[in-house]
């Protein structure tokens, strides 16, 4: 069937095209009904477009359950079925709206029986699933001289997960994402299948299983009349944010348009930094490979930055090969220029933010939640969010918890604690917990030894390794080796050489950290790079006890409530790049952008991992409206030797040349005034 568009707005419809659409936006809405990709740049209303789109659609005598609008939140949906609503005056609420999942939860409850689904079938949410993984792994029983290095059930669900997300196998997930487990390959392999089987047992679905239930149903021969079926309920399929689908995701997209061939695709290939969760940045790149006969329409013009940023940002992306080209231009009037700014480390890049920030606020007054600093890794963050507390300025981490207050940085603490303090019950149990086969009941006992709790006299700290190898000496099960490899790690900590907190830090890390966190996080090498930048950091004092005291100090002061704000949610925001995707802040800064840091030495690798990491960049800068900082420490200091040079990152050293970009900002080396 063709669809044909009125080619005018009907008066008191609420879409005038004209008043409300640049050129741009104008022809994405108004292009016919077919396969269309469009490459919405940053700033560019993307999200205003494709709500008109719709509108338009339902305009021109689509039914409203006739249109599938799939996006990455379902709060997305509902605000642009509201703005439908609101602009045509009709009710939306039999559209297909809503995220994959959500979208198909619909289908497989309608028809899921024909997969072997009960119609009342459940939904585990992740723990639930990682509590079934963790009773297929126990009925499986644990492979022979693998316990120490076997992951835990959400590590093995995060595999299962990406697997299914990427449309790879186990074994090549495993080898591409998680090679610290090439060994025990087979094993989880066997746990996926014997997964799959439990959840088909029990009528369940884990939230994978939403997608590739509703694929299957799509793709195999024995339900292709349920295919036509589902593909014919729909006329056309609508995508937002297509740059961060997954290959299961695109499957389904391209299957759905299959029938009708109406489908509608926004996003920016330019801002596709999510391949860590398994987003295919191929899936944009190469649509038009998919779609031989698609459209191709671009939304360059930017209402959110100053030319100046846009110029910088414009230049940089400008580097990587794969991409859709296309130039931002901006709306607005001109700017200030970008600020590069070398430091002398990342203690002066932490006050030179800081007293950017105090500028800013008291002298030009921009409220703080308007200025926000951005990182590529949280760990970028400690020296600024120790200087901020020190300088009582709040502020909020977004969509995560302060460096210190992670637990991977506790669980590494709390060691030293309990070696400073015997007395610190709490953080023995955290520590023992830490071990496989210390349970609970063990870990308290022993924490209740040292620590005094109970009947007994609390041991003083030459008390302590004597009591650890008696109690390693009596336990039994898996405690024992456990507890015998921590006495051996207590024996080191005991050594003078590791009073610096530094080198303890280091010591508990490679003795034992690492291991646990490859088998408990998904991100295990993110939180290595976190507790390095920990020891670094703890480099500055001669004393565990000392730098105990400072992290309780930078913990304990509550900022939040000693510097006048405008209001009392008034806070500088911190965030990593990845989790600012989408937002703006008329002031920006980015910090740490040295060679090797940003980009990852590991990114370096490769021109695909390189190519992302520009595009982060890309976005980071891209998040400004008004300012944009750049920054960067010139010296680190080196593990146990002298200090080492850092090189501005290639992305700030590429789009160094004629005209310039950025103004280049001496700091004094005078401290700065607080």
């Amino acid at each position: 069937m063709k669809y044909v568009l009125k080619t005018s707005t009907p008066r008191g419809s609420g879409l005038d095209l004209v008043a409300d659409l640049n050129v741009q936006q104008r022809a994405v809405v108004e292009a016919p009904p077919g396969e269309l990709l469009v490459l919405a740049g940053a700033g560019t209303g993307k999200t205003r477009t494709l709500t008109y789109r719709v509108a338009r659609l339902v305009q021109g005598g689509t039914p409203p359950d006739r249109i599938m609008l799939v996006t990455f939140t379902n709060r997305a949906a509902k605000e642009m079925v509201a703005r439908v609503e609101a602009l045509l005056g009709i009710d939306m609420r039999q559209a297909s709206a809503g995220t994959f999942h959500h979208v198909g939860h619909r289908i497989l409850r309608r028809y899921g029986e024909a997969l072997g689904l009960g119609s009342d079938f459940g939904i585990l949410d992740p723990e639930d699933a990682r509590d079934l993984i963790g009773g297929v792994v126990a009925q499986e029983g644990l492979p022979a001289l693998t316990v120490r290095r076997l992951p835990q059930p959400k590590v093995i669900a995060s595999i299962i997960s990406l697997a299914r997300g990427t449309q790879r196998s186990i074994a090549e997930t495993i080898d591409r994402r998680y090679a610290r487990f090439l060994d025990q390959g087979a094993f989880i392999a066997r746990v996926a299948e014997r997964y799959a089987a439990r959840k088909k047992k029990l009528n369940v679905c884990d939230f994978d299983d939403l997608l590739t239930g509703w694929l299957e149903l799509l793709r195999d021969p024995a339900h292709a009349a349920l295919a036509e079926r589902i593909r014919g309920a729909h006329d056309h399929v609508l995508v937002d944010e297509y740059q961060d689908i997954n290959a299961l995701q695109g499957a389904l997209v391209d299957e759905m348009a299959k029938l009708h061939g109406s489908l509608t695709c926004v996003g920016d290939d330019a801002q596709s930094i999510y391949s860590f969760r398994g987003a295919d940045f191929q899936q944009i790149f190469r649509f038009n490979q998919r779609h031989r006969g698609a459209e191709i329409l671009r939304l360059t013009l930017n209402y959110r930055s100053t030319p100046q940023i846009l110029e910088l940002a414009n230049r940089s992306i400008a580097r990587n090969e794969e991409q859709h080209p296309k130039e931002l231009r901006a709306t607005r009037s001109e700017g200030s220029v970008p600020a590069l700014i070398p430091l002398r480390d990342v203690y002066q890049q932490a006050e030179l933010v800081a007293q950017r920030v105090l500028e800013l606020h008291h002298e030009h007054g921009v409220p703080l939640r308007k200025m926000a600093v951005l990182y590529r890794s949280h760990a970028h963050s400690l020296e600024l969010q120790v200087e901020l507390t020190r300088r009582q300025i709040p502020y909020s981490v977004r969509s995560g918890v302060r460096f210190f207050e992670q637990a991977h940085i506790k669980d590494v603490v709390s060691y030293l604690r309990a070696r400073e303090n015997p007395r610190d019950g709490l953080a023995w149990i955290r520590l023992l917990r830490l071990w496989p086969g210390v349970g609970l009941q063990t870990a308290e006992a022993l924490a209740g030894i040292i620590s005094g709790e109970g009947d007994g006299e609390p041991l003083d700290r030459r008390e302590v390794l004597p009591a650890l190898r008696d109690f390693a000496a009596r336990a039994k099960g898996r405690a024992k080796p456990s507890l015998k490899k921590l006495v051996n790690v207590w024996e080191m900590l005991e050594h003078p050489e590791y009073d610096r907190p530094a080198r303890a830090i280091r010591l508990v890390v490679e003795r034992h950290y690492l291991e646990y966190a490859g088998r408990t996080f998904a991100n295990a090498d993110q939180r290595g790079e976190d507790l390095e930048h920990l020891a670094a950091f703890a480099d500055q004092w001669e004393q565990a006890q000392a730098f105990l005291s400072e992290l309780a100090l930078v913990q304990g002061i509550s900022a939040e409530q000693v510097l006048a704000a405008d209001e009392p949610d008034d806070k500088l925001v911190l965030s990593t790049i990845h989790q600012a995707k989408g937002l703006e802040w008329p002031v920006v800064f980015v910090l740490w952008l040295a060679e090797g840091r940003f980009p990852t030495a590991q990114s370096l690798k490769t021109r695909e991992d390189l190519e992302e990491e520009r595009r982060l960049f890309y976005v980071a800068t891209t998040r400004a409206a008004d300012e944009l900082h750049l920054c960067y420490p010139t010296v680190e200091e080196g593990r146990d030797g002298p200090s080492k040079l850092l090189r501005p990152s290639r992305f700030l050293a590429e789009i160094d040349h004629t005209p310039p970009v950025f103004d280049r900002w001496e700091i004094e080396e005078a401290p700065l005034e607080s």
